[in-house]
């Protein structure tokens, strides 16, 4: 299931099942797990490790080197789950000693010219949109949907089921179950509807809603709110999942619109 007009290096481990349209080229240290499908004009470089029944379209580059000064030609990897779709023209650049390799997960959608930055870790079913930018050292949990055009500064973390609305530019950390949108990138809500896909309980929808009027509606400090809803909520997972992306966001997160 080569097509004779693909060059794969000897050494390249591919399974038995696997599709290779022509003009596909493959590097040496690269692995690809059963029933993916590689379309035409795919250039695949090493330290590539893609999984299983995944898709990737034509003009995608994976595991490119880092567009990073400092990489000084350290051996790094993309690691790509099972199930994922690549569409057209996606760049994926493998990591650096930072983090030594970048990470895409299981069940992803990543659309046309999307471009995923070195040491990036994105999570599981996640869905990028055409156009959207991952500059280095990202984080994207699992569940994240960002619409497109949108771009993301190095180091930012976005937490899980978040939604990012198209054209936003994502400075700062934005917290789990959350809507972003405007400009500067500000909380716009909950994401109630991906939540109630998801099977989320209305119990559970109410519960996040409630926390996040205390953080950002009520106009209290960070600090002041998160002891609120400490003192105030009961421990459940979704509490304590919010209250640990605060405490540990690196960047900082996002404001209120209101807060602007």
């Amino acid at each position: 299931m080569i097509q004779p007009l693909a060059y794969i290096h000897p050494q390249a481990k591919i399974a038995d099942n696997v599709v290779i349209e022509p003009f596909v080229t493959i590097d040496k240290d690269v692995v690809i797990g059963e029933g993916t499908w590689i379309g035409p004009n795919v250039s695949i470089m090493n330290g590539a490790r893609i999984g299983k029944n995944c898709r990737i379209f034509p003009g995608a580059v994976i595991s490119g080197i880092p567009q990073d000064l400092k990489f000084a030609g350290e051996e790094t990897t993309v690691e790509i789950g099972d199930n994922t779709t690549i569409r057209e023209c996606v760049t994926i650049n493998r990591g650096t000693k930072d983090r030594w390799k970048t990470v895409v997960g299981n069940n992803c959608l990543i659309m046309a010219y999307c471009h995923v930055g070195h040491d990036c870790i994105i999570g599981n079913n996640c869905i990028f949109s055409n156009n959207t930018t991952l500059a280095g050292h990202v984080t994207i949990d699992d569940y994240v949907v960002l619409a497109g055009m949108v771009a993301i500064h190095q180091f930012c973390h976005v937490g899980s089921h978040a939604f990012v609305t198209g054209g936003s530019l994502v400075r700062k950390d934005v917290p789990p179950y959350v809507k972003a949108a405007r400009e500067p990138l500000s909380y716009v809500g909950i994401n109630s509807v991906g939540l109630r896909r998801r099977g989320y309980s209305s119990e559970q929808i109410n519960e996040i809603q409630d926390i996040y009027r205390t953080i950002f509606v009520r106009k209290h400090n960070f600090t002041k709110a998160l002891d609120i809803i400490e003192a105030e909520y009961q421990p459940t997972e979704i509490r304590d999942e919010i209250l640990d992306f605060i405490r540990n966001s690196n960047r900082g997160i996002m404001k209120g619109f209101g807060n602007q």
